[in-house]
C-alpha cells in the first residue's frame, strides 16, 4: 500500500468518515456516484468495486458489461456539505476492465491518454477556467424561470441571493482543496460566475465535477435551483467555461517568448492555429447540447466564428496579457466552450487540438483586430474568418470525418457521442414548439 492510501486510510478512522463515494462520469458528463462503507475502502484500493458499465450512458457495450472502479487516492476529500452527523468523503475513480486494462470509454481515461501524449513530447497542460451558472427561483417544472435577481455585470446586490450563494460556495470549494481565483455577478440576470486558479489538466476537470456539485448542493441548501443549461433565457447571455490553457516544459512556460509579438513563442503560436484548424471538428464535444448552439449564435458575448486576437473579446482564441512580461502567466484563452461540457473530454480535444499544431507546425493566420460580431458577413468573408457550427446537426456532420477526434477519443467514445448527439438532434427536430403554434395555428 502506497503512502497516499495509507493517509486516507487513517483519515477515514481518524475523523469517523462513515461512507465514502467513490465518483466518476458517464461519456456525456453526468457525475456518477457509488456509496461504501470504510470498512470496503482497502479492498477498493488494491481491487477495484465491480458496477455493470453496460448500464452507464457509452461506458461498454452489453456483452463486455463488466466493469471496475478504480478509486483515486490522491481525490480524497471529506464533503462539506455532510456535516458531522454522517463525515462522508468523496473519491475519483479510474475505470478498468476485469483483467486490468484501462477502460477506453472512461472519460477520465481518454484524457490521461492525451496528457501522457503531451508529456511524450515534453509538456505539462494546466488549465484555469471560468465557470458560469444561473440561479432560479424554481427549476423548469415552475413553468418559465425566474432568475433570483435583474442584476448586470458586476454589480453590487446588497443583501442580494448571489452574495450568499457565492460565498458559500467558494468556502465549500476551498474546504474541498479547490482554490478560488474570482467570483461576481456575471451579465444576466441571476447568472453568476467563479473562476478557478489553474491546477493541471486532469486535477481541473475533477475540479469541475466537484464544482458542479457544490454548485447544486449549495442552492439545494439555499432553496434556489442551479443550471448550467448554456442558454436558458432568450435575450439574456448565455453560460460559457471559458478555459485559459498553457503548457509547461518543467518549470519553463512555452507559450512565453519575451521578444515575440504579445510574448506568444512559436509554441503558443502553433498550439492557437491547432486549436483555429480543427475548431469545427471539435465543437460537438464543446458544445454538446441543441441548446448549446442558442448561446454560440445568440448574439451575445459567445464566438461564433473561428478567429483569434490579442484581448479581443468577439473571438474566439483569446491571448490576454494582464501581466506583460511575467513569464508564468502567459497563456491562451479559449472563449467555445460552453458550461455544460464534459470536461474530461473537451479538454483532451483542446490539447489534442493543441499539439496537433504544434507537431505539424501549423501557420497562424493574421489575428482578428477588429469586432467580429460588428462585421458584415461579406467583411468576414473576405477576411477568411470561418463559422463555427450553427446548430447540433452541423456540428455532427463536422465531427464525423474527424480523424484528430476519432484517435483522441477512441473509436467506441467517438461512435457513441455522435449516436448520441444524432438521437439528441432527431428528438429536437421532432417537437413542435409554443413559437410555432403561436406564429402559424391561427394563421394558416
Amino acid at each position: 500500500m502506497d503512502k497516499q492510501q495509507d493517509f486516507v486510510l487513517r483519515t477515514i478512522e481518524e475523523r469517523g468518515v462513515k461512507f465514502v463515494r467513490l465518483w466518476f462520469t458517464d461519456v456525456i458528463g453526468t457525475l456518477k456516484s457509488v456509496a461504501i462503507a470504510p470498512a470496503e475502502v482497502e479492498g477498493a484500493f488494491s481491487e477495484g468495486i465491480g458496477f455493470d458499465g453496460s448500464a452507464i450512458e457509452g461506458l461498454t457495450r452489453v456483452q463486455e458489461s463488466d466493469l471496475l472502479a478504480h478509486p483515486d487516492p490522491t481525490t480524497f476529500q471529506l464533503l462539506p456539505w455532510r456535516g458531522d452527523v454522517d463525515p462522508t468523503a468523496r473519491m475519483f475513480c479510474d475505470l478498468t476492465t476485469p483483467d486490468g486494462q484501462p477502460a477506453v470509454a472512461d472519460p477520465r481515461n481518454v484524457l490521461k491518454r492525451t496528457l501522457s501524449k503531451a508529456a511524450e513530447a515534453g509538456f505539462t497542460f494546466y488549465t484555469h477556467p471560468e465557470m458560469e451558472f444561473y440561479l432560479f427561483k424554481t427549476g423548469a417544472q415552475g413553468g418559465i424561470p425566474v432568475p433570483v435577481d435583474s442584476a448586470g455585470y458586476f454589480d453590487n446586490v446588497p443583501g442580494g441571493t448571489a452574495h450568499d450563494f457565492r460565498r458559500r460556495a467558494v468556502r465549500m470549494l476551498e474546504d474541498l482543496g479547490i482554490s478560488v481565483e474570482y467570483s461576481h455577478h456575471e451579465g444576466g440576470p441571476g447568472q453568476n460566475e467563479i473562476d478557478l486558479r489553474y491546477a493541471d489538466g486532469l486535477t481541473m476537470a475533477d475540479n469541475i465535477m466537484t464544482f458542479r456539485t457544490v454548485v447544486k448542493e449549495v442552492a439545494i441548501e439555499q432553496g434556489v435551483h442551479a443550471t448550467f443549461m448554456p442558454k436558458p433565457l432568450a435575450g439574456a447571455p448565455g453560460s460559457g467555461m471559458h478555459t485559459h490553457m498553457s503548457l509547461f516544459e518543467g518549470d519553463t512556460n512555452a507559450f512565453y517568448e519575451a521578444s515575440a509579438p504579445h510574448q506568444l513563442s512559436t509554441t503558443g503560436r502553433r498550439f492557437i492555429a491547432g486549436l483555429l484548424r480543427h475548431s469545427d471538428e471539435i465543437s460537438l464535444v464543446l458544445n454538446q447540447f441543441v441548446n448549446s448552439y442558442k448561446r454560440v449564435w445568440g448574439g451575445d458575448e459567445a464566438p461564433s466564428y473561428i478567429t483569434w486576437g490579442h484581448s479581443n473579446r468577439s473571438a474566439l482564441v483569446r491571448v490576454p496579457m494582464y501581466k506583460p512580461g511575467k513569464s508564468q502567466s502567459a497563456r491562451v484563452e479559449h472563449r467555445g466552450i460552453d458550461s455544460a461540457a464534459n470536461p474530461y473530454l473537451a479538454y483532451a480535444l483542446m490539447l489534442a487540438a493543441g499539439l496537433k499544431g504544434i507537431e505539424e507546425e501549423y501557420e497562424l493566420p493574421e489575428e482578428a483586430e477588429d469586432n467580429v460580431w460588428a462585421l458584415s458577413e461579406a467583411e468576414r468573408r473576405a477576411l477568411g474568418y470561418r463559422s463555427l457550427p450553427s446548430s447540433l446537426d452541423h456540428a455532427i456532420a463536422r465531427m464525423e470525418d474527424s480523424e484528430l477526434v476519432a484517435e483522441t477519443l477512441g473509436e467506441q467514445v467517438f461512435r457513441y457521442v455522435l449516436a448520441n448527439k444524432r438521437r439528441e438532434f432527431e428528438q429536437y427536430r421532432s417537437q413542435v414548439t409554443e413559437l410555432e403554434r403561436q406564429t402559424t395555428f391561427d394563421v394558416i
